[in-house]
């Protein structure tokens, strides 16, 4: 039974249909914030909300364990080629077979981790039956399906010694291919609409570049000799200055809305270890001349450091599909922004 009264102001004392969502017989806010001169009803300022509070995106089915550690082991494994092949040509021979076989483990473990994440093998067998340009994972599948073996080549054959020009044609082709596998992961996750990862666009390929290489840096000051760590040095104090700027323009060129998601929860505690780990990698290779205990401990905080960034993005993005407001917010403002050009 309907128990509103008519008055001149309008029905008072409604009461909700049966198929209202929750709440919305409640009232809002203070009294007086809803009600003007004349005792007229005011309605409340709109948050930015979604359908029962439910997030307007699906989030991504992928799990951490798989997906984050493919992105920290192909892009690890794909710094790692280009960092053996250069230390290959130019005679640095402490650091040729443990980039190889740091290549060779990223990639098997990145196959694993892709499979495991499908389910079945087949369907990874599936994905190589087109392949489709504008697809990042068609690529990326591809990518993968050509380095691994190049780089388990390479390192097989430097391990046994035999059939050496087979193994020096498989290190050419796996540092040919080890950017592009290091950097795709990057394009693949901007390619969606989870908002941490598609508002950082232009700078999530230099994150993840940088974060590869000083990955591969890492791994070569953990096994060089003391004739052979000058250019690695050089390189995790690059890659890591790189990976801190990029990672803060981007953080700084996103909606602060959307933002928010790299700041708070496990992504935000991820990142900010990342950081001190990426600084302190960058300290001790600096100051780690002649020093192998100390170079070792600044290998082993770039590949922390790695990781931890790699886990950090993903953790982000998924919070960030998680709330409705960093949907809906960034769109509001972009509308806004037109409708104001536009007047």
């Amino acid at each position: 039974m309907n128990s509103s009264r008519v008055t001149q102001n309008g029905l008072v004392d409604t009461r909700p249909g049966r198929e209202a969502p929750p709440g919305s017989g409640r009232p809002t806010g203070s009294a007086s914030a809803e009600r003007s001169r004349g005792g007229r009803r005011r309605r409340p300022i709109e948050q930015p909300r979604s359908y029962y509070g439910l997030p307007v995106l699906n989030s991504p089915v992928w799990e951490s364990r798989e997906i984050a550690g493919y992105f920290f082991l192909g892009g690890m494994a794909g710094a790692s080629s280009v960092v053996a092949a250069v230390a290959q040509r130019s005679g640095r021979d402490s650091v040729v077979k443990p980039a190889k076989l740091a290549a060779a483990g990223g990639a098997m473990l990145s196959l694993v981790a892709l499979v495991t994440d499908l389910g079945r093998p087949t369907r990874a067998l599936n994905m190589l039956r087109v392949f489709k340009p504008t697809s990042p994972m068609s690529v990326g599948t591809w990518l993968l399906s050509g380095y691994a073996p190049a780089a388990i080549v390479a390192a097989a054959t430097e391990t046994t010694g035999l059939y050496p020009a087979v193994g020096m044609a498989a290190s050419a082709a796996a540092a040919a291919l080890g950017p592009a596998v290091a950097s795709y992961t990057a394009a693949l996750i901007c390619d969606t609409a989870v908002p941490a990862w598609h508002d950082g666009r232009h700078e999530m390929p230099f994150v993840f570049v940088s974060s590869a290489a000083s990955a591969a840096a890492g791994v070569g000051l953990l096994a060089a000799s003391d004739a052979d760590e000058a250019p690695l040095r050089r390189l995790a104090i690059g890659a890591a200055a790189a990976e801190l700027a990029t990672d803060r323009l981007m953080e700084r060129r996103m909606d602060p809305v959307v933002a928010k998601a790299y700041h708070e929860g496990k992504a935000g505690t991820l990142l900010r270890a990342a950081r001190v780990l990426t600084a302190l990698g960058a300290v001790g290779a600096a100051a780690g001349r002649n020093n192998r205990q100390l170079r070792i401990a600044s290998g082993a905080a770039l590949l922390a450091a790695s990781a931890c960034t790699r886990f950090g993005v993903f953790h982000a993005g998924m919070a960030s599909a998680e709330d409705p407001a960093a949907t809906v917010e960034p769109q509001r403002a972009r509308v806004s922004a037109g409708s104001a050009v536009g007047n």
